[in-house]
């Protein structure tokens, strides 16, 4: 995470109708700050700084409070992940079926550490906990696409047919 620094050259983000209408409905009640930020990242696909400042200005929570939550829960995203965002499954059966190596085999040949984006920005990788394949680990998705029994060789592959899509 990249924590409370300014980004250099991020936008300010508008907040949609929907979206506004959502914080002033849920800003008055006990613990709403994480479906607040879930909602934001539903929105944007990540939490964007601007958009936490806002979140911020129409609640009264403090930036730092809204930050802590965003680091401490690894479901957030501050930075915009990739056109094709690739999940790494590591739960259980994954995990033991070598879904650790895949995630830095993925890394590895997309050039880019974790909270990268590729610099054409096609693509961005995570770790995630269970996709809900267990019977097809090791799993692997990239955007609504699920590849199990997934192995080091077949990533090129796959990676280049996203790469011709743009």
């Amino acid at each position: 995470m990249s924590g409370c620094s300014g980004h250099g050259g991020e936008e300010k983000v508008t907040f949609p109708k929907e979206l506004v209408s959502f914080i002033d409905e849920w800003k008055v009640k006990q613990g709403s700050l994480i479906m607040i930020l879930h909602k934001t990242q539903e929105t944007f696909g990540f939490v964007p700084r601007s958009a936490a400042e806002q979140i911020s200005q129409m609640t009264g929570i403090h930036l730092a409070k809204i930050y802590g939550v965003i680091s401490f829960y690894h479901f957030f995203k501050t930075t915009k992940p990739g056109k094709n965002k690739v999940s790494v499954c590591l739960g259980t059966a994954c995990y033991l079926k070598g879904g650790g190596d895949h995630i830095e085999s993925a890394r590895e040949f997309l050039k880019i550490a974790p909270d990268e984006v590729t610099s054409d920005g096609l693509f961005s990788v995570e770790e995630v906990r269970c996709v809900g394949c267990c019977g097809l680990a090791p799993v692997m998705t990239v955007g609504p696409d699920t590849y199990g029994k997934l192995t080091k060789q077949q990533l090129p592959e796959i990676f280049e047919k996203y790469r011709a899509r743009g």
